[in-house]
């Protein structure tokens, strides 16, 4: 696994752990701050900038992720192929393909902005709430994956009709549905008509 300001370890002077800052946004996704990730996630929440990726492989099937059990938001449920957080002043597209690769082992092909959707979605597991400017992209995925068990549970790839089956009997995140469903102009553009998106 590449070593990122996400992944590497760093202590400060006084030896405590960098704090990870996000890009605070106001409604129109024009940077107004920053602040660190989980207390963004307090209660309201802060609306900070995000990303989410669907990658689909040559049959027009979605890798969707199960969030790691050790994950601190949202461990254990089912999500789109990757999500989220750009570091403050990186662009979203170079976010997205870099945590890709970080979580997944893959590098995205005909990585492709999507749109952007705003949402506020509080999580009643954790009690954190996603209050997002989220920019989407669709893509190919094009190697098996190779997923760090330390974001990753497990990884699968599905049709249409079997995500709908998944999503009736397993737990999603909260946001998954908002962003599958502001992202599907661009996978229908993708994928094609007969893969059913």
């Amino acid at each position: 696994m590449p070593i990122t300001p996400a992944t590497a370890t760093h202590s400060s002077s006084n030896g405590t752990a960098d704090a990870i800052l996000l890009e605070l946004v106001d409604e129109n996704g024009v940077t107004v701050g920053t602040a660190e990730k989980l207390a963004a996630h307090q209660p309201p929440g802060q609306l900070h900038r995000a990303f989410s990726v669907f990658l689909f492989d040559e049959r027009g099937r979605l890798l969707l992720q199960q969030r790691a059990l050790g994950k601190y938001h949202s461990p254990g449920v089912w999500s789109n192929t990757c999500c989220g957080h750009p570091y403050p002043g990186e662009a979203p597209f170079a976010a997205a393909a870099r945590r890709t690769f970080e979580e997944l082992g893959v590098s995205p092909s005909l990585l492709a902005e999507a749109g952007t959707v705003r949402y506020n979605h509080p999580d009643p597991a954790s009690g954190l709430v996603e209050q997002e400017y989220n920019h989407l992209f669709v893509g190919l995925v094009q190697a098996p994956p190779r997923p760090d068990s330390e974001e990753v549970a497990e990884t699968v790839f599905v049709t249409p009709d079997e995500l709908a089956e998944r999503h009736a009997e397993d737990t999603f995140s909260a946001w998954f549905m908002t962003v599958l469903d502001a992202a599907r102009p661009a996978v229908r553009e993708l994928t094609g008509p007969s893969a059913g998106w």
